[in-house]
């Protein structure tokens, strides 16, 4: 965090890592201006002040909580170890989930929640606990993207141009990085300014709807599958979170499978499956969990996900 703050005041440049949640962490390169550049909007969007006590349970190797809490330093609020006496929290949603479901007193404070898809009900569940709830998407390439209280009314963060093309998020903003140190990534930079990491979305009537990583996909029969594509047709029909996975097969390589943790949705699940996905894109396999397993940086952890479901213990239940 002090290494941040005194890169800025040298004007050096900044090398982070990436979460690795869809492959190899990487080292992005950024200019410091292109984070400071943002904390006046965070700060108004989020009322954090000299006054304000932050909450950051997650580790600061990850960029989000780094950010979270190098603009605290910045603006001269307090960061605790410990939720007592907090005003402001920087969450995912499963952090998000186990306070509410551990009883952490979250009445008056404001809790921004990011590293992953904010589903509607939890940060209604979130506000019925007397939290403020803001959520944005963003990249450790492309920093802050949009903005807003779930993943259903995300709008573009200040200063930010979005453009989907063929379906997938082009970002035009000051904030984003100048690529990577040392391995390649999705990152890209077209001749227009607009860069992309591959994440697919739409943006309709000023409402920025992200879909998932465009790179993450099932081989199965030769077909390549996007799970994004799965994802966004299941997501509405589940009462609890839906995860699309490879599971492998001897014959096809592998066949795609739904991972619910809410089995009484699997019927609903399931329909919407036959009725908008083509066969080659239908879940064949479909499982409940009762937690998933994340990263240390609190996101789901697809591979650890995926040797749970063909482990023999069986901590995933086959629904068929």
């Amino acid at each position: 965090m002090r290494a941040v703050l005194d890169a800025h005041a040298d004007g050096d440049l900044i090398a982070l890592a990436t979460s690795g949640s869809t492959g190899t962490p990487r080292r992005v390169v950024r200019t410091t201006d292109s984070w400071v550049s943002s904390f006046g909007h965070v700060a108004e969007l989020t009322g954090l002040d000299t006054r304000s006590r932050l909450w950051v349970p997650g580790p600061l190797t990850s960029t989000m909580n780094l950010f979270a809490a190098v603009h605290a330093a910045f603006v001269g609020a307090t960061t605790t170890a410990s939720p007592a006496g907090m005003t402001h929290a920087q969450l995912t949603p499963a952090a998000l989930g186990r306070c509410l479901d551990h009883g952490t007193e979250l009445g008056g404070v404001h809790v921004v929640v990011a590293g992953d898809r904010l589903e509607p009900a939890l940060s209604d569940r979130a506000k019925r606990a007397g939290a403020q709830v803001s959520h944005y998407y963003g990249a450790a390439e492309l920093s802050f993207v949009a903005w807003g209280s779930h993943a259903d009314n995300l709008q573009p963060f200040p200063e930010v141009e979005i453009s989907a093309r063929e379906e997938v998020l082009c970002v035009r903003s000051p904030y984003l990085c100048r690529g990577y140190d040392g391995a390649s990534g999705p990152f890209r930079t077209g001749p227009d300014g607009f860069a992309t990491v591959g994440d697919r979305g739409a943006v309709t009537d000023g409402i920025v709807r992200v879909w998932g990583r465009g790179d993450v996909a099932v081989t199965t029969g030769g077909t390549t599958v996007l799970v994004a594509d799965v994802e966004r047709v299941l997501r509405p029909t589940v009462a609890g979170e839906v995860v699309v996975v490879g599971v492998p097969h001897p014959d096809l390589g592998q066949v795609v499978a739904a991972v619910l943790t809410d089995a009484g949705s699997f019927t609903a699940a399931r329909s919407a499956a036959r009725s908008r996905l083509p066969d080659t894109h239908r879940p064949r396999r479909w499982f409940e969990v009762a937690d998933l397993p994340l990263t240390p940086a609190g996101k789901v952890d697809r591979a650890a996900l995926t040797a749970l479901l063909v482990s023999p213990d069986r901590a995933a239940r086959r629904l068929i």
